[in-house]
């Protein structure tokens, strides 16, 4: 069985588990938690945009007309591409990020 880590998306507060074969993004539908915005889970349109602020992973091929080689060594990188090798902490980046700080009524 593979090893699980917790993901914790600091804009909402929202904590979900995951392990090290499956993308953040997966995970977390998988599971029926929200936080990430989701747009094409392919790693083309940039909307689950992210920022890892703790923790270690790797990533697969991201598309640069989404996402520069600059914000990627900065720790922004596409939540559908990402695999988390420990605990994780991230902050939502991308396009969709207000709507996730805004308070709730």
């Amino acid at each position: 069985m593979s090893e699980r880590f917790s993901v914790r998306i600091e804009d909402s507060g929202e904590v979900f588990s995951c392990t090290g074969e499956q993308n953040l993004l997966r995970a977390m539908e998988v599971l029926g938690r929200r936080g990430i915005p989701v747009g094409c889970r392919g790693g083309g349109c940039g909307v689950c945009k992210v920022r890892v602020t703790e923790g270690q992973f790797s990533t697969r091929k991201m598309s640069r007309a989404c996402l520069s080689a600059e914000e990627e060594r900065d720790g922004v990188i596409l939540a559908c591409k990402v695999f988390a090798a420990s605990d994780l902490s991230l902050r939502v980046v991308g396009g969709l990020s207000k709507a996730l700080a805004r308070p709730r009524y």
